[in-house]
């Protein structure tokens, strides 16, 4: 199957930020990133718009979705977030459970608990023929429960993979590619994102079945710096596709 890569560019966002100046340009980078190769671009806006602004995800939106890559946005689900995505309507809609002031997020939705809060949340998106996914872990019953609610994909949380991908990297993916066995059981899709990089995206991707997308952005601006957004895109899509 193949499995797209999606960039996420809040750390371009927030290197512009840091001088209170246009550069780098994000809209550029993000049409960089889709002449080398991209097929969706990221981004994760927050209240204090320490990186992603919304003007940012307004004029991505005018430019994006196109024919060869996707539009991904990502959030905590307020109102102001959800108002925001219904009118730029990009491809995919990301709802993460961490609150706008986190550093960045760690876990993923427990949609037992927070069923009807999600449900609600789902229902309106989807009246939008927005696709919807939701950031989760591995629990089966939690993936089950996401599925009931009306959700289109899941997003793996992969942090825990990655810092456990050293030591013993089979242990490391197992909880992974059973979870993901059981999604496509269910018939959800799975996406993935946290910590990827180029060292154990590979055997993520042997891994997984089915694995539509991976969202990844501070590893691979960080490779830019040394080996250029030129090569790096072909570098991760080798790794997943090859």
């Amino acid at each position: 199957m193949h499995t797209k890569l999606s960039v996420n560019i809040n750390k371009i966002a927030l290197l512009r930020n840091s001088r209170g100046s246009n550069i780098p340009d994000v809209l550029q980078f993000a049409k960089d990133a889709i002449r080398y190769g991209a097929e969706g671009i990221t981004i994760h806006p927050r209240e204090d718009e320490r990186h992603i602004k919304r003007v940012d995800a307004f004029e991505l939106g005018a430019f994006l979705p196109t024919d060869v890559c996707e539009y991904n946005i990502e959030g905590y689900p307020s109102a102001e977030f959800i108002k925001m995505v219904c009118k730029i309507k990009p491809t995919q809609v990301t709802l993460v459970p961490d609150l706008p002031d986190a550093l960045t997020s760690s876990e993923g939705w427990d949609t037992i608990q927070q069923e009807h809060f999600l449900k609600d949340i789902l229902h309106e998106l989807k009246s939008h023929d927005l696709r919807v996914a939701l950031f989760m872990e591995t629990d089966f019953k939690k993936l089950e429960m996401a599925k009931q609610i009306g959700a289109d994909r899941i997003e793996f949380y992969t942090g825990q993979y990655a810092e456990d991908f050293a030591d013993n990297k089979e242990r490391a993916i197992k909880p992974f590619e059973s979870a993901a066995l059981f999604c496509s059981e269910i018939g959800i899709g799975v996406n993935a994102g946290h910590d990827l990089n180029l060292d154990n995206l590979k055997f993520f991707k042997q891994h997984v079945p089915n694995l539509l997308e991976v969202s990844i952005g501070h590893a691979l601006v960080r490779d830019c710096l040394y080996l250029g957004l030129e090569n790096v895109i072909p570098m991760y899509k080798r790794l997943l596709n090859d």
